[in-house]
């Protein structure tokens, strides 16, 4: 019986380009879940999400030998992921023209708060709002990366954050009071 040994990074990277199925299997196997959590919480729609985590990867597999090595290989697939997700998404969030925020108020959320309440409140923001936050306080994107991908100012960025944030409260507060 063969033991299976992992390959490292490099040697997966190879293995893909050379169309070994098995190293393009586990390349899958190793990122798709976290990526899947990626795309659900963007899309917040279960069949949306498999939709772009299935585009993605075919992107990942077909753009892979442009891969530069200047991140780890799963930043760059989280990349794609993101854009493929806004790109399917661009015709649903539409940006509220708000007054600009400073954003210096912040979310105090206390620990009493469960992560399913956060998910289904984050789930009902409108999808602007939703990716705004979700890009910002969940992958961990800068407001001027985020209006990049988006097309967007940064100061629209930052006012969306800001009340995604404010509605997020209000949410949850409703959440918590039933």
């Amino acid at each position: 019986m063969a033991i299976a040994i992992k390959m490292t990074e490099s040697e997966l990277i190879e293995s893909c380009l050379k169309n070994d199925r098995i190293a393009q299997r586990d390349l899958y196997d190793r990122y798709s879940k976290a990526m899947y959590t990626i795309a659900y919480r963007m899309s917040g729609d279960k069949e949306l999400a498999a939709d772009i985590l299935q585009e993605a990867f075919i992107k990942v597999f077909r753009s892979l030998a442009k891969f530069r090595r200047e991140s780890t290989l799963g930043a760059w697939i989280k990349t794609i992921v993101v854009r493929t997700a806004l790109s399917k998404l661009k015709k649903q969030p539409k940006f509220d023209e708000l007054p600009e925020a400073d954003g210096s108020e912040s979310s105090q959320w206390g620990d009493f708060l469960e992560a399913e309440y956060l998910e289904k409140a984050i789930k009902m923001l409108p999808s602007g709002y939703r990716t705004v936050f979700l890009l910002i306080e969940v992958e961990g994107y800068a407001h001027k990366e985020v209006a990049q991908l988006l097309g967007i100012t940064v100061g629209t960025s930052k006012s969306q954050l800001f009340y995604a944030k404010k509605k997020l409260r209000l949410i949850i507060t409703k959440l918590l009071d039933v």
